[in-house]
């Protein structure tokens, strides 16, 4: 189906994200699943992994509608939104960001996303897996904070950002059912004056990321400035999508 703003389902690899094999693809406009996520559904469009995922896990065969998505695609598109300092650098962050920038659409909907995971018991729908966002990492110290960032800034370009799963969640963003996805719309006046002044304080302290490699930042990160901006996108949000 073509639409010009599609409503895109993002699969991750939480074990509720089987919850989404049935779902009806008139539902969806693309389906972009996340790593292991392909192996949910057959009709995905769109499959984003890093350079570390193994080609074994890949799929063996790659229809005409469907891509593999790469660092060369998802780093420049992550980077148009200020690099991965700032979204955090998580594949349900990236990929968002990638989906953002290159599907432009109406309504993004995560599935198996959720970042919170189990002591006992599988942590992905395939079993037990390392858990990518629990990395020691100084992009991740606030996932909600992060999926808020995303939120206003999806929300900037008109499109909404919602949560499908009914379990607990580092996302923010509001609660949806798969089946009403189509009548979701953003009607944000957003305080662009915030929106601008946080944009501004992240360039300022000049964590870009061409490469999309920033491991090189872990020693000369200001922690405290990154997390008053972390405060400041939580402040944004709750004055944007009060519950």
């Amino acid at each position: 189906m073509t639409v010009d703003r599609p409503v895109v389902l993002i699969l991750g690899s939480g074990p509720n994200v089987t919850a989404a094999a049935h779902w009806p693809d008139a539902w969806f406009d693309h389906i972009v699943a996340i790593n292991n996520a392909w192996r949910v559904r057959p009709d995905w469009n769109a499959l984003v992994f890093p350079e570390d995922f193994p080609p074994s896990r890949l799929p063996k065969n790659v229809d005409g509608v469907q891509t593999l998505v790469e660092a060369s695609d998802f780093v420049p598109a992550q980077n148009k939104f200020g690099g991965f300092v700032h979204a955090g650098a998580t594949m349900a962050f990236t990929t968002a960001y990638w989906a953002l920038a290159t599907l432009r659409p109406k309504v993004m909907a995560f599935m198996g996303c959720d970042m919170v995971y189990p002591t006992n018991g599988p942590t992905h729908f395939y079993g037990s897996g390392t858990a990518d966002p629990l990395r020691q990492d100084i992009t991740l110290a606030d996932l909600g904070a992060k999926s808020a960032r995303l939120a206003v800034i999806a929300a900037e370009r008109d499109c909404a950002c919602v949560n499908l799963s009914k379990d607990e969640s580092a996302l923010l963003f509001p609660r949806a059912e798969p089946d009403g996805l189509r009548r979701w719309i953003v009607s944000l006046d957003l305080d662009r004056a915030r929106y601008r002044a946080i944009r501004e304080k992240e360039d300022a302290l000049g964590y870009q990321t061409p490469t999309g490699r920033y491991a090189h930042y872990e020693d000369k990160v200001d922690r405290d400035a990154m997390s008053d901006i972390d405060l400041r996108w939580r402040e944004l949000f709750s004055q944007q999508f009060p519950n």
